[in-house]
């Protein structure tokens, strides 16, 4: 289920990422090419959808764009906001479902529809409104699009706010080189060693900041010692997304001193992202925390993050440690299982972000899944240093000549072969999480 959900996800983190990349010569022509490719989208299964902007001075919403396989609505029509009183719950929810009320667009064919909010919010009579509305409109509105709604208002607010970014570049240029300087301040050093955990991790962005993210965690009480491990990854891009890495960081470490069960500890961090990124709130987060237990015991939690890589060479397995929760920030009240592996002598447990498997090449070939397994193979018996090494020297080599760069982040964990501790009986035995 959560394979599929990612996967929808995914699609639609491309398609906007696509939208936002391209050149506009106004917000409102942004906007239209938002409309227009949702409804033409066919995993959408959108009818139609429109582009609504608020007249804060005569309290209405009027429309500046349709488009779709409906009738035509009268181009500048109206509705006044004291009509429509659920709109100003519209800030708080981010996205809303109703069916239509308006005679007019009821005889158009709009019976059900879903909107969100974008732009800046702009107080009308005393309530806040958002600068734009996106509605969207089908026989029935899927669970599943209404829920991905929230992240197409946000990412296209951030696209918004971009054109006024363009007047303050020198000024802001300026606050990344800063921002650089405190994200790579903030990184843990590379190599850590955790009793027979040989760890080495590497985050190399794509621009002077970077939305991806790791850290090593030390969890010491009284009854037992565990390292937590995070990698993270924030949906948005440049200084928005270092932000949310930075306070992420933070978050993370104070969380965890509150939070001993994982579940809980990610619990609080989407709360926490929903509460203060209104805009930006999505990012994919992998926590584990290494345990000392005489079957070295690994436990995680995945909010929609790339799966991790297990390497058991001994039996030649792979394992993936598949999502666990929804991405972070996704919606307001989310749950988040936790899961366990086993790490044998030997073992290699690779976690990684979108900017490995997701590099390109000259002919838009992805390096993939099977490419890392096959390195993770190869160069199992090497440190964890040399085989984030060779990880990342192909992954180089194969996007050289690619114009499409994305922050790589990579943390690979080893037990050591040659450190023996107790183990159990039935060493054999495959566990199954």
């Amino acid at each position: 289920m959560f394979s599929n959900y990612n996967k929808v996800q995914r699609e639609t983190y491309r398609l906007l990422e696509n939208i936002t990349q391209k050149r506009y010569k106004s917000a409102e022509s942004l906007l239209k090419s938002v409309v227009h490719d949702i409804a033409d989208h066919k995993t959408f299964e959108i009818l139609g959808g429109r582009v609504w902007k608020l007249d804060n001075v005569e309290a209405k919403y009027s429309l500046v764009y349709q488009y779709g396989n409906v009738k035509k609505i009268p181009q500048g029509y109206s509705i006044n906001i004291s009509d429509q009183p659920f709109l100003k719950d519209l800030v708080e929810s981010r996205v809303l479902i109703n069916n239509e009320t308006d005679y007019l667009l009821k005889l158009k064919g709009i019976q059900t529809y879903s909107i969100t909010g974008v732009g800046e919010l702009v107080k009308v009579r005393g309530n806040k409104y958002f600068q734009y509305i996106l509605s969207f409109n089908a026989p029935s509105i899927l669970q599943w699009f209404f829920e991905t709604l929230s992240i197409i208002g946000s990412v296209t607010t951030v696209a918004l706010r971009n054109f006024s970014a363009q007047a303050r570049q020198k000024r802001m240029d300026l606050d990344i080189i800063k921002a650089s300087e405190i994200q790579r301040s903030l990184l843990p050093d590379h190599h850590r060693r955790f009793h027979d955990y040989d760890i080495f991790g590497v985050c190399i962005p794509a621009n002077e900041v970077g939305g991806d993210y790791f850290d090593y965690i030390d969890n010491k009480t009284d009854e037992e010692e565990r390292l937590g491990i995070a990698i993270s990854d924030a949906a948005s891009k440049g200084l928005p997304a270092a932000i949310q890495a930075l306070f992420l960081s933070g978050a993370i470490r104070m969380a965890s001193d509150f939070s001993p069960r994982i579940s809980l500890l990610l619990n609080r961090l989407n709360t926490l992202i929903w509460d203060k990124f209104p805009y930006e709130r999505f990012v994919t987060l992998f926590y584990c925390e290494l345990t000392l237990s005489t079957t070295r015991l690994v436990i995680y939690a995945n909010a929609g993050h790339f799966p991790p890589i297990h390497y058991r060479p001994d039996y030649d397995k792979i394992q993936r440690l598949n999502p666990t929760g929804g991405i972070l920030g996704l919606m307001q009240f989310q749950r988040f299982g936790m899961e366990n592996i086993i790490m044998h002598p030997g073992d290699v447990l690779v976690l990684y972000t979108d900017g490995i498997t997701e590099a390109k090449n000259e002919n838009y070939e992805m390096f993939g899944d099977d490419r890392l397994i096959q390195l993770i193979k190869k160069h199992h018996t090497d440190t964890s240093e040399v085989i984030a090494e060779k990880i990342l020297e192909s992954v180089i080599k194969f996007s050289t000549k690619s114009d499409d760069a994305d922050d790589r982040t990579l943390i690979v964990i080893k037990r050591d072969p040659e450190i023996i501790v107790e183990q159990t009986q039935n060493s054999d035995t495959i566990p199954e999480t």
